[in-house]
């Protein structure tokens, strides 16, 4: 059964395909199978940003044998901030800003937040289009605070203000492997894997 992840994030995909690993599905992304997605993320919920983008991509693909459309929608969620960035996290201050710029003004706005009130988290859901038509949706999400200021080069988009209490470390901090086995997205894909696995016997 072929998998086809509805991203054109590099580092996503790579990331996805590392915490699927070797689970029996031909993972491929959208740009491999020379599909877009040019759906309006118009939902008021990751999962139903997921599953829009999911449905688009399932709706070009036209193979007889079918494929399970992935899709995912994750963002940060910051509990002093009312819940910003949240579902527009990709498109916070527009979606050609940089993550630097992002980062630099989430800790700018919480300059006068006590670090027992910089609670936050990463929150991920995977949505899946079955070549029947059915759908499914799995969530992941990790908790930590924001941090003073960026730490770490492993990971991208909001990873180096992300911080850790547990570890001492931002998720910039982590290596892939430490990263995958706690993010929110390896928390959703797992999910989403097992639900799978249930269907296709993989």
């Amino acid at each position: 059964m072929k998998i086809i992840v509805a991203t054109g994030n590099a580092d996503k995909m790579k990331e996805i395909r590392e915490i699927l690993g070797p689970s029996g599905f031909d993972i491929c992304s959208q740009k491999e199978e020379g599909l877009s997605c040019d759906a309006e993320e118009n939902g008021t919920t990751f999962a139903e940003n997921a599953l829009i983008k999911a449905r688009n991509i399932s709706g070009k693909y036209k193979h007889e044998d079918g494929a399970v459309v992935l899709a995912d929608d994750s963002g940060l969620v910051i509990d002093a901030l009312n819940g910003e960035p949240g579902i527009y996290s990709a498109r916070y201050m527009g979606e050609d800003t940089s993550y630097h710029v992002k980062n630099a003004e989430l800790i700018r706005r919480l300059t006068d937040v006590p670090v027992e009130k910089r609670t936050a988290r990463f929150v991920c859901a995977v949505a899946a289009v079955l070549p029947d038509g059915r759908e499914i949706t799995a969530e992941g999400t990790i908790e930590g605070k924001i941090g003073y200021e960026e730490r770490g080069e492993n990971g991208f988009g909001y990873d180096p203000i992300f911080y850790l209490p547990d570890l001492s470390r931002s998720t910039a901090e982590l290596s892939r492997e430490e990263k995958n086995a706690i993010s929110h997205r390896g928390n959703a894909i797992r999910a989403m894997k097992e639900k799978l696995d249930k269907i296709y016997g993989v």
